[in-house]
């Protein structure tokens, strides 16, 4: 073929291949304004709403709350964890996930529309102004907190630092309230909580905040130091845990892995594909591992339970997990606070999806329940991700909740006591004595 022609055959080839290309461009293009169009044209009726609203309500309503709740209303359509958060709402979660703020330092509850203090935190303004477990707050700063929601009332006793308050506290067996003045000092919330138990070491996680694995990497240090050379392993409890930061999810089980994935995530495109994976060294030296979980494990504990789980790293006993297998992302919004919008789900190293399914424990122990809660576990379904409206599907079937009962006495937490059997080996032998009396019955 002569040069000529080549050239004549590549301009057409070309051209085509420019004619293929517009005619791409230009139905993507086509579509993307049929999109659009639509997407205006319920923008219109939105303002039309607003506007109707704005004008014909029987009273007149705040603009910024329409925008707010119409905002909220988008997000909350998505799933049950997708949100708007205004500003202060947004300062609230910093403090959350930072485990620190300005505050008194109790752990309180509500009773009788008064706060009643579970406990003071050591070593904080409450504990060194003599606040003690079973105290009613009635008042602060002489305004009474009847009426108040719990979280109103932690609101006024949360404030900057070095600022005073008087608290006012009904104790039993004093006849008169009595008025304490506490300064707001920065408390510290521990993530972690470790205790000896003979030769074994219990972990308690409650949360996955900033400081988690920082805690936990000193908690395991300690617990060594303390039991020695006899220690047998650890009890990581990770019950009624309801999640948090998802690097901190994989710090903590990267705590107890040497080599191997631990979590991946998956969005809506393939691009948006993760793996973390595990950095050698384990904190524990490789001791044997019991996982406790229950209905109130949910998100980053079940991340921790379901790498283990998969590595076989730990044993994992209690009860099936929440199932809230999807990953929240904070998009802040300026001045104007953030949404934590749902941008993937996370799957197991061996790609199971925990979504509205939960983990399975590898040994099922349920938890006796006290006479006074059977009659209202009867009568209501556990809550787990599943149950909840507008929950992200899971096409490998769902599952229910399960209880989240954890008895405050030690010597009635069968699950714990099932875990620290696990680790001394009784739970072996029990199954070895099991076994060659089935091989007995056999033989005779």
């Amino acid at each position: 073929m002569r040069k000529s022609d080549f050239a004549v055959w590549v301009l057409v080839v070309l051209a085509f291949v420019a004619a293929g290309t517009s005619m791409i461009n230009a139905t993507r293009s086509q579509s993307a304004v049929a999109a659009n169009a639509d997407v205006y044209k319920h923008l219109d009726l939105f303002g039309d709403v607003l506007e109707r609203v704005r004008a014909d309500y029987v009273e007149k309503p705040d603009d910024s709350v329409l925008i707010e709740s119409a905002i909220n209303g988008m997000l909350s359509g998505l799933d049950p964890h997708s949100t708007y958060l205004n500003p202060k709402h947004f300062r609230d979660m910093q403090v959350q996930t930072r485990g620190e703020f300005g505050g008194l330092g109790i752990e309180v509850t509500m009773e009788d529309g008064v706060v009643k203090v579970v406990a003071p935190i050591e070593n904080t303004p409450a504990e060194k102004a003599g606040v003690m477990g079973g105290d009613l707050i009635t008042h602060l700063d002489g305004t009474s907190i009847q009426g108040l929601t719990l979280e109103q009332a932690v609101e006024k006793m949360r404030g900057p630092v070095d600022t005073p308050i008087n608290v006012t506290v009904l104790r039993k067996g004093m006849p008169d309230p009595f008025d304490v003045k506490i300064v707001r000092d920065v408390i510290r919330i521990n993530p972690v909580r470790a205790e000896v138990e003979g030769d074994i070491g219990y972990l308690r996680v409650k949360t996955f905040s900033e400081q988690t694995y920082e805690e936990l990497k000193l908690s395991i240090a300690d617990l060594k130091k303390k039991i020695g050379p006899d220690l047998k392993g650890y009890i990581i409890d990770l019950r009624n845990n309801p999640g948090g930061l998802l690097d901190q999810a994989i710090s903590v089980s990267d705590a107890f892995l040497d080599k191997g994935s631990i979590v991946l995530t998956r969005g809506r495109n393939l691009n948006e594909t993760q793996r973390s994976n595990a950095r050698a060294g384990d904190l524990t030296d490789d001791k044997k591992l019991v996982v406790l979980i229950n209905g109130g494990s949910a998100s980053a504990s079940e991340i921790v339970a379901g790498a283990l789980q998969d590595h076989k790293r730990a044993v994992v006993v209690g009860t099936r997990s929440f199932g809230k297998g999807s990953v929240q992302t904070i998009i802040p919004l300026g001045s104007n606070g953030a949404i934590r919008l749902t941008t993937a789900r996370y799957y197991t190293p061996a790609g199971r999806s925990i979504q509205a399914k939960g983990i399975d424990p590898d040994v099922v122990v349920e938890q006796e329940l006290p006479e006074e809660l059977k009659q209202a576990a009867k009568a209501t379904q556990p809550r787990g991700e599943a149950s909840l409206r507008g929950h992200l599907k899971n096409n490998e079937g769902e599952s229910t909740g399960s209880s989240a009962y954890v008895p405050k006495e030690k010597e009635k937490d069968s699950q714990l006591k099932y875990a620290m059997d696990l680790l001394h080996g009784l739970k072996d032998e029990q199954k070895k004595v099991e076994v060659q009396k089935e091989q007995d019955k056999t033989a005779n």
